[in-house]
């Protein structure tokens, strides 16, 4: 039998304490380690797991119907004085003890016994009940004080820290405290992953150290599930964030050192200080936000250690990565909605989380990671479906990358949409699969010779535009988006003919170059393609 459960202790928490107020008792190995213990020569008989039962109190006494006038994690001294004769009743005597609960027996030799009774070892080895004896006369009085001082202040400092916890967590609600920085602060309090989850079991928001990633959110969905069915089954700690009869989520704390204030009790009040932000949101759904952040940014910054930890962090939060196709996606002009861009994915049998976000030159952009079935690639029915399901589809451009079917390609494919997102008309979708050079470029777009040849050709305009206010860059990349076709050119840059027309002798009189020439057009549409920020 378990030492920690032979008995129910929960009709009196202030007497039989559970939970948070057992973390605080010491155990029977503990008391056994205090000096006044040590003075007495203890020697474990029957020990193991039972030596981690927690005490609640010590007591003395002789008599053999003692159990009775037990209320459970004692730890009972004794001399055996008017124990019984008999191994029967010796066997009763245990079979009591172990029934009320005792934390530990506890047997002074010398006064009546030499050695142990037989039948009093072999009993509490059946109950796993800790055995130990004193080889040295040692005053009860001194051990008992001696335990009740540990219990005592053990209870004070479990108090305090409950205090301190409470304080922390009430002042991070009444600030607002974001919903990240509540679990990171549970995290650290803890000292081990927090990750809040939503009610399908997805990782909205972990924090988690750098590199753990899949051993803490490798498949999470279904050891999420399997914890709320058992709790603490392997050290998880679950509670539930609600209010007002409405629950939105979860917290849960993986396993990591015990808590003074106990593990549960720290959570609670993480999740007192969530669902107070949720009542206080007016609608907003900030945990949406934020959980869409917390997968894309360190996606989009290559802040992670490994594909396989982001491929875990990506699956926990309900896009999943094995045996999928996966996209990058750019869409800017007009106010795509996030929520309504994931809606469109699950509607076509896959999963999305895009994020509202800037651009390479500080305008706004919506980028989106799909992930497709294996069997269903996104093609041009299904991203028409999408323009249909924006509510201004009409100002809404959209990029797209290509296809991947890892982590570091998924990442080069978002890169690839938001590199190219300045190029598809209002309306438009510009695949970045179909466009050859754009799509080199991008992969090219660190490198340090490209960006020097953008500098290098380009510098004058760029100066000249950033001088006067102009439009030359926009004016050149119509002319380079229709060679040939200067009507189509003027109208893309949005000018009449002859104004077009001038705006084209200043550029090549500023550049010192024919816009005619096959070669040179080339290297002006890779400048302007490697020119950071220069198509969103």
């Amino acid at each position: 039998m378990d030492p920690s459960d032979r008995r129910d202790y929960g009709v009196s928490p202030t007497h039989r304490p559970a939970g948070a107020a057992l973390a605080a008792l010491p155990t029977v190995a503990e008391l056994l380690e205090d000096p006044a213990f040590r003075a007495g020569l203890p020697e474990v008989v029957v020990g193991g797991p039972a030596l981690e039962a927690p005490v609640r109190w010590v007591h003395t006494s002789e008599r053999s119907d003692i159990a009775r006038m037990l209320e459970g994690r004692e730890l009972l001294l004794s001399m055996g004085t008017a124990w019984p004769e008999d191994d029967a009743s010796l066997t009763r005597l245990v079979d009591s003890l172990a029934e009320a609960g005792i934390a530990a027996l506890v047997l002074e030799l010398g006064t009546r016994y030499t050695v142990p009774p037989t039948a009093v070892v072999e009993a509490a080895r059946r109950h796993g009940l800790a055995f130990v004896l004193l080889h040295r006369e040692t005053r009860f009085v001194t051990l008992t004080e001696a335990g009740h001082h540990r219990i005592i202040a053990g209870q004070m400092a479990a108090l305090r820290a409950r205090d301190e916890v409470r304080e922390t967590f009430t002042s991070l609600a009444l600030r607002g405290a974001p919903a990240d920085h509540v679990v990171r602060e549970l995290a650290r309090a803890l000292g081990a992953p927090v990750v809040l989850e939503s009610l399908a079991h997805e990782a909205l928001i972990a924090e988690i150290p750098t590199g753990a990633e899949q051993a803490v959110l490798g498949d999470w969905e279904r050891r999420s599930r399997a914890a709320h069915r058992e709790p603490d089954e392997d050290g998880w700690v679950v509670v539930p964030v609600d209010a007002r009869g409405k629950r939105w989520g979860s917290l849960v704390a993986l396993p990591g050192p015990a808590h003074p204030a106990g593990r549960a009790n720290v959570l609670s009040q993480g999740a007192i200080a969530l669902a107070l932000g949720r009542l206080a949101d007016g609608g907003r759904d900030e945990w949406a936000t934020l959980a869409r952040r917390h997968v894309l940014d360190p996606l989009l910054a290559g802040r992670f250690a490994t594909p396989e930890a982001m491929a875990a962090r990506l699956e926990a939060a309900g896009v999943p990565v094995t045996d999928r196709l996966l996209y990058g996606l750019a869409l800017r002009g007009g106010e795509p909605s996030p929520a309504e861009i994931e809606a469109w994915a699950l509607g076509i049998g896959g999963r999305a989380r895009a994020l509202a976000t800037t651009g390479r030159t500080g305008g706004p952009l919506t980028v989106v990671l799909l992930s497709m079935p294996a069997h269903r690639p996104l093609d041009d029915a299904l991203t028409a479906a999408l323009q249909r399901a924006l509510r201004d589809s009409a100002r809404v451009a959209i990029t797209v990358g290509h296809q991947a079917d890892e982590v570091d390609a998924a990442t080069l494919s978002l890169h690839e949409a938001i590199d190219n997102a300045g190029e598809p008309a209002a309306g438009t979708v510009l695949w970045v699969d179909r466009r050859p050079l754009a799509r080199l470029l991008s992969g090219l777009r660190d490198d340090h010779r490209l960006l020097d040849h953008g500098e290098r050709v380009l510098s004058p305009i760029v100066e000249h535009d950033q001088r006067t206010g102009g439009d030359l860059q926009r004016v050149l990349r119509a002319a380079l988006a229709h060679p040939g076709n200067r009507t189509a050119a003027a109208r893309a840059a949005h000018l009449s003919r002859s104004v077009f027309y001038q705006r084209l002798e200043l550029i090549e009189g500023l550049l010192g170059v024919d816009l005619e020439d096959g070669e040179t057009q080339t290297a002006l549409h890779i400048a302007l393609l490697a020119r950071p920020g220069s198509r969103d």
